[in-house]
């Protein structure tokens, strides 16, 4: 019969290994505590001293990095970029695949709450993330609904602020269904993918009719002309 192996040895893992098992600590403590919650803390629940942490990270704004890479960037999936230039699929179903497959991650629990309790503190979490979601998901977008709707190009005409805004209605109302079940504690009774689909259908209805207004330049209303008067 083979002995056990004593406690202390589940301690002897390799640099990278304790590095992951520390990010991932941190990763759930941060989502339930926020960013408030200091690395002692964190060091108890793992059952290791603070210095071993600061071995590895060296102040606790580079953990806060790693669990933005670990949370943020690790989970980004390429399929999400690769489908909305898609032209062989309508628009309304290539965004609704990618909300979709979209939502199996901004719709978790620590994908929520560090997003949340990040933006409280101010840690740039947030601004980091809504840059690369704005240049590579929302501008994309945008520029496919011009495409879509028979509208000048970006070159003809470039995007608007508004434009961009409109798309980003989409990201607000996907992440509201994360916010409420993980924030405010009332999950969506119906069907994520069913509202998703409607969500999307809500948008492209919309986008029809004031698309067209923020892109095409107004035309000035023409001066009635003048009657001649009569001699």
């Amino acid at each position: 019969m083979t002995a056990k192996k004593p406690a202390t040895e589940k301690s002897r893992l390799s640099s990278q290994e304790r590095e992951k098992q520390i990010v991932l600590a941190a990763v759930e403590f941060f989502a339930e505590v926020g960013f408030g919650g200091d690395t002692r803390q964190l060091a108890r629940r793992l059952g290791v001293t603070q210095s071993l942490i600061y071995k590895h990270f060296p102040t606790k704004d580079a953990l806060i990095d790693r669990v933005y890479e670990e949370v943020y960037v690790g989970r980004w999936n390429p399929f999400w970029e690769a489908v909305i230039q898609d032209r062989s699929i309508a628009l309304a179903p290539r965004l609704v695949s990618l909300y979709v497959e979209y939502a199996k991650a901004a719709l978790t629990r620590d994908w929520v709450r560090i997003f949340m309790f990040s933006g409280l503190r101010g840690e740039g979490i947030n601004k980091r993330y809504l840059e690369t979601l704005k240049n590579r998901i929302l501008v994309p977008i945008a520029i496919e609904l011009r495409h879509d709707l028979g509208l000048p190009d970006v070159k003809s005409v470039p995007l608007k602020t508004a434009e961009i805004e409109l798309v980003w209605s989409i990201n607000a109302r996907i992440f509201y269904f994360g916010q409420r079940r993980w924030i405010f504690d009332v999950p969506i009774e119906d069907d994520v993918d069913e509202m998703i689909r409607l969500t999307i259908e809500h948008f492209m209805a919309g986008a029809k009719v004031v698309l067209p207004q923020i892109v095409l330049p107004a035309k000035s209303p023409q001066k009635p002309l003048r009657k001649s008067k009569k001699s």
